[in-house]
């Protein structure tokens, strides 16, 4: 049986109809008491309610696999089970915990975040990258202005909140706090990059569908101006794209990975997945990697690293050749994250995200091989295959 989001307007009106929840009190939360008591009443015997045939043909649309009523599955798929809003970082060693918790704790917070606040926060990150170490400190004063409880672990951390911005700026720790998480079947957003490497990428993925809880990972750049118009088709189809943005190098990290990330996501947000090849030109200063899709399109992204540096992009469609505008900051990112903790609906999929961070791990295999063409299909079969030792190591 499969349950999608129409059919949830089924099952709230069901929960009204038995009174297990009011309407004021289902636009809040679901609690875990109250699926017992849905389970109780038994969701798929409904003939009083609805035609049997009109539900069926309603529930096998969707793509959630139900059976029975699951209570770990409802909590994380209906309507979002939408939580009280208390949000929890993991991570004060970036300014994105600093400028999403001043959004979100702000009185004068518009709709569109939902009353979500910051209410507790984990302050390590990173352990051995300086640049983010030293940050913890300050950005720990800033949230605590803002309302925000310090904790001593994660642990503490999941048991005073319903959702998770992990913002750890070191990719590497972010397999094993994410982890943390999706035991708890918290929803969680994990900022850029999602992990330090394509088989930790992969594991994450494969642990968050193990553990049957949704997450997903973005740059803010993936809602830079003009890009979600010209992949909805403004400019009729894409048939290339050049874009840009700054490209610091972390030693830690894959040469992208760390910031160069911004800029490959604002290609494939206009570009789509498909890419098949990858080749890589590197001085110190500049990267230039091209891209060749599927289809045979051409993609290419520019990493700078000297002089003016700013994010950007210019894309060639059938009907006309435009220049992306303006940079907005994180609110459109932010506002989807919030979408995302109340519907449980990931706005960018796991595919593509992987796609996304084969291409830069391409990349970094082509630097290696003196600009050599490197085929992304190569590279994930062989993160996969140590991804499967990271998850059975796991499970």
């Amino acid at each position: 049986m499969k349950l999608n989001v129409d059919s949830t307007k089924i099952i709230k009106f069901i929960l009204l109809k038995k009174k297990i929840v009011t309407r004021s009190h289902f636009s809040k939360v679901i609690f875990r008491d109250q699926i017992s008591e849905l389970q109780k009443f038994q969701l798929f015997n409904m003939k009083n309610l609805i035609r049997r045939r009109d539900f069926i043909k309603t529930a096998t649309a969707g793509s959630i696999s139900l059976g029975l009523v699951n209570k770990s599955l409802l909590v994380n798929n209906i309507a979002g089970y939408q939580s009280s809003g208390r949000v929890g970082i993991i991570g004060l060693d970036t300014s994105h915990s600093i400028a999403f918790s001043r959004v979100l704790n702000d009185p004068a917070a518009g709709p569109e975040f939902g009353g979500y606040k910051v209410v507790a926060a984990y302050p390590k990150g990173s352990n051995d990258i300086k640049s983010s170490v030293d940050r913890i400190p300050g950005y720990t004063e800033d949230v605590k202005k803002l309302g925000v409880e310090i904790v001593n672990s994660i642990d503490e951390l999941l048991e005073k909140v319903d959702v998770v911005l992990l913002e750890t700026n070191d990719g590497r720790r972010h397999l094993e706090q994410a982890l943390q998480v999706m035991k708890t079947g918290k929803r969680m957003f994990i900022d850029k990059p999602i992990a330090a490497s394509l088989p930790d990428t992969l594991a994450i993925f494969e642990m968050a569908k193990h553990y049957n809880v949704p997450v997903f990972s973005s740059s803010s750049l993936r809602y830079i101006t003009g890009a979600k118009e010209i992949a909805e088709g403004s400019i009729g189809k894409v048939l290339g794209a050049d874009t840009y943005s700054p490209a610091t190098i972390e030693k830690t990290h894959p040469d992208l990975f760390w910031y160069g990330v911004h800029g490959v996501e604002t290609l494939f947000t206009i570009m789509g997945t498909g890419c098949k090849s990858v080749v890589r030109n590197f001085t110190t200063d500049t990267d230039f990697v091209v891209g060749t899709w599927s289809d045979n399109r051409i993609g290419t992204f520019r990493g700078i690293r000297s002089g003016r540096s700013n994010y950007g992009g210019t894309v060639f469609g059938e009907k006309e050749i435009t220049v992306l505008g303006k940079y907005g900051g994180y609110n459109p990112l932010l506002i989807e994250i919030i979408k995302f903790f109340q519907t449980g609906i990931v706005p960018v999929s796991p595919e593509e995200t992987t796609e996304i961070f084969a291409f830069m791990a391409a990349a970094e295999v082509s630097k290696q091989n003196s600009g050599s063409i490197v085929h992304l299909e190569d590279v994930i079969q062989g993160a996969k295959e140590q991804a499967r030792i990271i998850v059975s190591n796991l499970k």
